[in-house]
């Protein structure tokens, strides 16, 4: 049917036809693109109609936008939002929804591996032994005990309240802060500023956006505790890495697990690949077979069920409904 709404998939790695099947069985129209530039997706959407986009990596620019006037929802593959102007999209009357809950327990579960790999010194007990030591007392930083180890967890949705209740549930003394959260049960509630200054580690669980770009640079490096410990599998954005680099060098930061970096993959030549106690996975927290298998059909599912006039809760931008015009018609 050539008046069917049709929905046009900006890019994915996710090797997976899973999203086209769900909108196929509900009598919507595809396209798939592999568009990872402005330039490209405006071009394609030039040439076809969107009534919604589902979008990986994508940039979703206003000038993309207005190439793809039809479109009035983006479902996006994935949690974080900063590929997609949330703003233009809500001046257009068009919906921005994320996955929110597809990869919770994955990405919890990594975060407090790595926490832990650093926490107890992991990594120096391997390369030691590795050469032939056997020094239970040897690595630098000593191993915690729990009890007498405070975890700072910046932001907390879904999966920074759960890191938090695991931790404690291990025995950690736990401190959040988050400006839009209220108050949750037996987490203490601080500042940005005073989780710097108490946390032996810190763990970042922000979206990234203006507000918390470069969250943790030089000047809030230097509020840590001398010898502190980050962990980040939220954004790559939130972290200045060459004043992480520097804050490692000097022995401010004692040790530093990332999953996640400003430039995918992580250059050749970053210095991060060869300072000690460093801790590196491939943007892999999200990742288990089954949560490979969720997202898409989550992605997909929400977009059949706004185009059929069903409510979708993970729209983020309830103010789009100011700016509806008459862009398109629902199934």
């Amino acid at each position: 049917m050539a008046d069917r709404p049709q929905v046009v998939i900006t890019d994915s790695d996710l090797a997976s036809a899973a999203d086209e099947r769900v909108l196929h069985q509900s009598g919507l129209a595809t396209v798939r693109l592999q568009a990872r530039a402005e330039t490209d997706l405006i071009a394609a959407l030039t040439r076809t109609r969107a009534d919604a986009l589902i979008v990986q990596w994508a940039p979703v620019s206003a000038a993309v936008l207005d190439a793809a006037p039809a479109c009035r929802f983006i479902s996006r593959l994935g949690i974080g939002i900063d590929m997609v102007d949330v703003d233009a999209a809500t001046e257009r009357g068009v919906a921005v929804a994320n996955t929110p809950d597809y990869c919770v327990e994955e990405v919890a579960t990594h975060t407090l591996a790595m926490a832990l790999w650093l926490l107890r010194g992991l990594g120096r007990y391997d390369a030691a032994v590795r050469r032939g030591e056997w020094a239970p007392a040897g690595p630098s930083p000593e191993p915690c005990r729990p009890s007498a180890t405070t975890i700072g967890v910046v932001g907390l949705g879904r999966i920074g309240t759960r890191v938090a209740d695991q931790a404690r549930s291990l025995g950690f003394e736990v401190v959040g802060c988050d400006p839009y959260a209220t108050a949750h049960p037996g987490l203490r509630l601080v500042t940005f500023e005073d989780l710097l200054r108490r946390s032996d580690l810190i763990t970042l669980h922000a979206p990234l956006n203006e507000e918390t770009s470069r969250l943790i640079r030089a000047d809030t490096i230097g509020l840590m505790r001398p010898g502190a410990l980050l962990v980040n599998t939220c954004r790559g954005g939130l972290v200045d890495e060459p004043a992480v680099i520097e804050a490692m060098r000097s022995g401010q930061l004692a040790g530093v697990a990332l999953d996640v970096f400003d430039g995918e993959p992580l250059p050749a030549d970053s210095a991060l690949r060869s300072l000690p106690n460093v801790l590196l996975t491939p943007h892999a927290a999200w990742y288990s077979p089954a949560s490979l298998a969720d997202l898409p059909v989550r992605a997909a599912r929400q977009v059949v069920d706004f185009l059929s006039g069903l409510p979708v809760p993970s729209i983020l931008n309830p103010a789009y409904l100011h700016h509806v015009t008459g862009r398109g018609t629902r199934v």
